[in-house]
């Protein structure tokens, strides 16, 4: 991944962008300066869970539907088994998507998840059991978000490749009959 967002280029979907990072920012900087303003632990895991499912679902069924155009859930079927499913846009308006909304969509998925990471630690390290389970919620939404859209792209890729082999085995094909009818 490129660490700088493409030059040039304005954002597709500014308000979108907006969500997609208010949510996570909030969540972050609510846990990171509730201390200062709360004394009860449960206020504070209470409003960061909010903002990080929030955020979750924002990423999960807005965000990622539209800067990247990827969808993605998970299914019980009948046997009891878990199914993932996943959506993407037909290849052309995947090719038509804006870089820098892309951009910004994956990197705050994955910067996320290591600022979490980061805070779980800290709290490892302050001993602090009950912060490790706020931490802990709120990353394993994140992760959440992070497997079933990484998953999502390379099943994308995979349909990619699978529609350009079978387009070029058809062109192909046809070239080769349409050279033995003219003999």
């Amino acid at each position: 991944m490129d660490l700088n967002p493409p030059a040039g280029e304005n954002y597709g979907h500014p308000e979108i962008c907006f969500f997609h990072v208010v949510f996570k920012a909030a969540a972050l900087a609510f846990y990171m300066l509730s201390a200062l303003f709360f004394d009860s632990f449960v206020i504070i895991f209470v409003v960061t869970v909010l903002l990080s499912a929030l955020d979750f679902w924002v990423v999960k069924n807005v965000s990622g539907r539209i800067l990247v155009g990827l969808r993605w859930w998970n299914e019980i079927n009948e046997e009891g088994e878990s199914v993932w499913k996943f959506e993407c846009l037909d290849q052309e308006s995947l090719a038509r998507m804006n870089k820098k909304d892309s951009w910004l969509f994956w990197w705050t998925l994955y910067l996320t998840a290591v600022v979490w990471i980061f805070f779980g630690i800290f709290s490892l390290i302050r001993f602090q059991a009950d912060y490790i389970l706020v931490v802990g919620v709120c990353l394993i939404l994140s992760i959440a978000n992070i497997v079933g859209f990484t998953k999502c792209r390379k099943d994308a890729k995979k349909q990619l490749q699978a529609f350009a082999t079978q387009n070029l085995t058809s062109r192909l094909s046809s070239t080769i009959q349409s050279a033995f009818t003219v003999v």
